[in-house]
């Protein structure tokens, strides 16, 4: 499968990737609207940046927590379930009066349903297409989740001076219930791919087996970390470039899309294992610039170029199903997920203790350094031969624990 007609030929692939869009545009909308509207009653940046992004941390616990769920339920179901979860919740927030601990409940719970969500939806891609096509096809889905970003804070920002936030909360939940209902018609029922009750102790249980052997662990930080310290440099085009701060962003978004485009539909399954390590490394060697004085355009430029090194990720995820069995790709992929915007959250954080005390530009090429250098000590890891380590299947709870 190399073309995205033979994609969207494969049954069941459109109605996924139509739910996915419109879940994206609705989440987008409803994290927008939510902002303005906690910032509005409060006049708290904190509480308006929490709103925004908290459900990415309560993401966090449902990993370690809930995520058994994505290989033990049906997936059409549970998409359909976290889809119209999606919609209750932006009803709910949208009804006048709601005290804000209520609001951040409902926050948290969109969060905990969004960890298990992303794990059902990128195991049942890996169903849906051959082998051949999941780089393909995750790549259309990750270029699909950037457009939809744009899209969505572009509408947002239309909606919210047209109507009133409560009211765009509204339109994003009726997104999401058309998700629900694509998802109703378009997918077919599918058993569970692993046998067992979730539970706390099967997620910690998987989770732990998944990082044990150092081929897999080398994979999941190769993932997370050096993406989370670039995402760190992204976090400083505001103070870098006050004033062209959204030049920066949509470098970095094109920049993206124009990877995983280039990695899911013209690179031969050689190529791109030939250009994983490259593109690592060039996920944050341009960003050593930032420590000149760069005009716009060239600061564009350079952040473009680096963007296009997050197909890695992409490449990477590729050698990570090699490594897994069937049965746990959903919790395996939903780790992936969850870990990244946890790193990405980290990676926040770092930058701007940092730019306290150093400038925005020296602070950027210091965290670039940080994630070169991780890339480097993880790169003899990532050479393993991926025959040396078996396919990680779901093992019996009575199962002893997988040597280190």
């Amino acid at each position: 499968m190399r073309t995205y007609q033979d994609l969207f030929r494969t049954p069941e692939f459109t109605p996924l990737f139509a739910a996915s869009c419109a879940q994206v545009a609705s989440t987008t909308l409803n994290g927008l609207a939510l902002a303005t509207l906690v910032y509005a009653h409060t006049d708290s940046p904190l509480l308006a940046a929490l709103s925004m992004f908290g459900p990415s941390f309560a993401e966090l616990v449902g990993a370690t927590t809930l995520l058994s769920l994505a290989d033990r339920v049906r997936p059409r179901t549970a998409l359909r379930l976290t889809a119209l979860a999606g919609g209750l919740a932006g009803l709910a927030l949208a009804l006048p009066g709601m005290p804000l601990w209520a609001m951040f409940a409902v926050i948290l719970a969109l969060g905990l349903a969004g960890s298990i969500g992303g794990g059902v939806r990128y195991g049942l891609l890996n169903e849906i297409v051959p082998p051949q096509g999941y780089v393909l096809g995750r790549s259309v889905l990750n270029i699909s989740v950037g457009a939809m970003q744009i899209a969505g804070f572009a509408l947002g920002g239309v909606l919210l001076a047209v109507v009133s936030p409560r009211a765009t909360l509204a339109i994003s939940a009726a997104l999401s219930f058309a998700a629900a209902l694509v998802l109703w018609r378009g997918l077919s029922a599918r058993p569970a791919r692993a046998s067992g009750r979730p539970s706390v102790a099967a997620t910690w249980r998987v989770n732990r087996h998944l990082l044990a052997t150092p081929a897999r662990r080398a994979v999941y930080l190769a993932m997370w970390v050096p993406n989370g310290l670039v995402v760190g440099c992204e976090a400083l085009f505001v103070p870098y470039a006050p004033g062209s701060a959204a030049a920066l962003f949509v470098a970095a978004a094109l920049g993206m899309l124009s990877g995983d485009l280039v990695a899911g539909r013209f690179l031969s399954p050689q190529a791109r294992r030939r250009s994983a390590a490259p593109l690592r490394f060039l996920l944050a060697l341009p960003y050593l610039l930032f420590v000149l004085p760069l005009g716009t355009p060239v600061a564009a430029g350079v952040v473009a170029v680096a963007s296009v090194g997050f197909a890695s990720t992409l490449l990477l995820q590729e050698r990570l199903i090699a490594l897994i069995g069937e049965d746990v790709r959903g919790q395996a992929l939903g780790l992936h997920v969850t870990g990244m915007k946890a790193m990405q959250a980290v990676g926040a954080t770092l930058a701007g203790l940092l730019a306290q005390y150093l400038p925005a530009g020296a602070t950027m090429a210091v965290m670039a350094l940080a994630s070169l250098a991780v890339t480097a000590l993880l790169t003899p890891a990532l050479r393993l031969p991926s025959n040396g380590t078996p396919p990680l299947a779901a093992q019996p709870a009575t199962a002893p624990a997988e040597q280190r």
